[in-house]
């Protein structure tokens, strides 16, 4: 949490949406196997709620890009949407499903849309997950939310929250930033760049690590700014190409001792 020292950790590559994989579909429990068994323990996903109050792993609002079905997911019950068969194949994975199937992953999970915060708070309680994850939104409000229902959970900051920690740059304020984070943050989780500036740089890692909080960036899929961020001190890439993370990161490693 970011009350705590300064944080060192091992830099790792976290599965974004579970990896990209030949004749595999994102965000399916086929692709977060492929990523653990390469060793890979933290996993990207995000979530979208049934009709019924169940939640799936997806990107997207609706089913069009990843199944060709213009219908949303909150439209569809749980039963339905088991159903569904994604282009690239297989299908949608249950929450629970993925947490059940794979009880040595940890999982970073993006909570998407407002109506998904009651059922995540639900879940975490009923399946006694808080252990398990790191909750992340673009929106702060949604992160409060849900710091506010599940104390202690960690969670990454939302967009005003990072915007908040980037002005610790400017003389006379404290590392942290123009406003203290809530005790669940424990990442920041950042592009490299936003509107062609750049977030990551070393004062940014370094004021991190002083305040306590992980450096996780997305989603990085060339090999050269891997390095260039691990070389930086990054604590996470967050990557689509699994297996070029983890060499990159191999690499960096046999290089640094």
């Amino acid at each position: 949490m970011n009350s705590q020292p300064e944080v060192t950790a091992d830099p790792e590559i976290i599965a974004h949406r579970g990896g990209l994989w030949p004749d595999m579909s994102e965000n399916t429990l086929d692709a977060f196997r492929a990523a653990a068994a390469m060793g890979v323990h933290w996993m990207e996903t995000d979530v979208h709620v049934s009709a019924d109050g169940v939640l799936f792993a997806a990107h997207d609002s609706d089913l069009q890009r990843i199944a060709g079905r213009a219908d949303s997911i909150v439209e569809l019950t749980a039963a339905e949407l088991d159903d569904v068969e994604l282009i690239a194949g297989g299908r949608l994975p249950r929450l629970e499903t993925l947490l059940g199937e794979l009880p040595g992953v940890e999982w970073n999970i993006d909570v998407k849309a407002a109506h998904s915060i009651g059922p995540m708070i639900r879940f975490v309680h009923n399946h006694d997950a808080a252990d398990r994850i790191r909750l992340a939104s673009f929106d702060s409000a949604t992160l409060r939310r849900l710091r506010a229902a599940l104390p202690g959970v960690r969670t990454s900051t939302g967009r005003a929250e990072t915007a908040l920690f980037a002005l610790g740059r400017l003389p006379g304020l404290p590392a942290h930033g123009a406003a203290p984070l809530a005790p669940e943050v424990d990442a920041l989780q950042v592009p490299e760049r936003f509107k062609g500036l750049p977030v990551v740089t070393a004062d940014f890692v370094d004021r991190a690590h002083r305040s306590g909080l992980l450096v996780h960036v997305w989603t990085v899929n060339e090999a050269e700014s891997m390095r260039s961020l691990l070389e930086l001190g990054v604590d996470g890439i967050v990557t689509d190409r699994v297996e070029m993370g983890l060499e990159v990161l191999a690499r960096t490693r046999r290089s640094g001792e």
